[in-house]
């Protein structure tokens, strides 16, 4: 497939011109991303072009294991909206098929063009993509001298102990249910993004009315349990200070799926069918079943405590 046409396939790029380019899945937008898209805007202004991050989406591993889907650290929209906000002139989402697998790296960016004028490509040492991932630096270093583009190296980013900042890690952290860790490398608290939808009125019978959220994406959830949090609608920050219940209630049933509700303190409102967003500040205990609802309650009560000790 020529160049040419394989641009089409790309959708509608947008018309940037000249430009400074980063690439990535860009999950969660944490520190190591938010350090590439700073490079790309110091590359950016050294050339006096545009700074471009370039989102995969659906992530390549998708599409290398069809069967395989990957949990998100934040829907497409809010990674291109973070990108913005830490600097990219334009942030936007390229699909990513088979065919754009397959593609030579000279290719893909050859394909970028005419919307996309590639004047440098930042990446970290270990990055690569195109097919068979031959579009290394050095490969990219010389195949730029022949067409007009530089390579910006960036060395990624440590975290604490010299471990890696990237959204796989996070996702370990959250799954441990350390949301403060997963905090401190995406520079801001883990987030899960929904519209809350009708429950079975259990938290409201018992004193703790809750908004049960669905979600359109596959999200990374962390450790089954109790986390004080803040709740908002899309695009409203800072929150409401919520109590955040993830798990699958064992006290009443066996085997269900987990649910995601949350608790706004000393709300009172209808927030069925509306967008709700929830970032968790803190975990408060590990979900447990209880002998009894009145037992039940009587957590729910300490939880509320240490949950307004935390955030109020």
């Amino acid at each position: 497939m020529t160049a040419v046409s394989e641009a089409a396939a790309f959708g509608n790029l947008p018309a940037v011109g000249p430009a400074a380019v980063c690439m990535g899945v860009f999950d969660g937008v944490h520190l190591g991303h938010q350090a590439l898209v700073a490079a790309t805007r110091r590359a950016a202004d050294e050339r006096g072009v545009a700074a471009v991050a370039l989102l995969f989406d659906p992530p390549p591993a998708e599409v290398i294991r069809p069967d395989h889907r990957v949990p998100r650290l934040a829907p497409t929209a809010e990674n291109l909206r973070r990108l913005r906000e830490v600097g990219a002139d334009i942030a936007f989402a390229l699909d990513f098929t088979a065919a754009v697998r397959d593609l030579a790296p000279e290719t893909f960016l050859a394909a970028l063009a005419p919307a996309i004028e590639l004047r440098a490509l930042v990446m970290t040492p270990e990055s690569a993509f195109g097919r068979a991932r031959a579009g290394t630096p050095d490969a990219m270093r010389v195949h730029g001298r022949s067409v007009g583009f530089d390579i910006v190296i960036l060395e990624p980013l440590a975290g604490d102990a010299g471990g890696p900042v990237s959204s796989t890690r996070v996702r370990e952290l959250l799954a441990r249910g350390e949301v403060g860790a997963a905090a401190v490398l995406l520079g801001r608290a883990p987030y899960l993004a929904g519209s809350v939808v009708h429950g079975d009125g259990r938290g409201r019978e018992l004193g703790y009315p809750t908004a049960n959220l669905a979600f359109d994406y596959l999200p990374a959830l962390p450790k089954l349990g109790i986390y004080a949090g803040h709740a908002s609608g899309l695009g409203t920050r800072p929150g409401h200070p919520a109590l955040v219940s993830v798990g699958v209630r064992p006290t009443f049933k066996d085997n269900a799926p987990v649910l995601v509700e949350a608790h706004l303190l000393d709300f009172a409102g209808d927030l069925y069918d509306r967008p709700l967003e929830l970032e968790l500040t803190a975990r408060i205990r590990d979900e447990l079943r209880f002998s009894s609802v009145e037992d039940l309650v009587r957590q729910m009560r300490d939880d509320e405590r240490r949950a307004r000790a935390i955030l109020l």
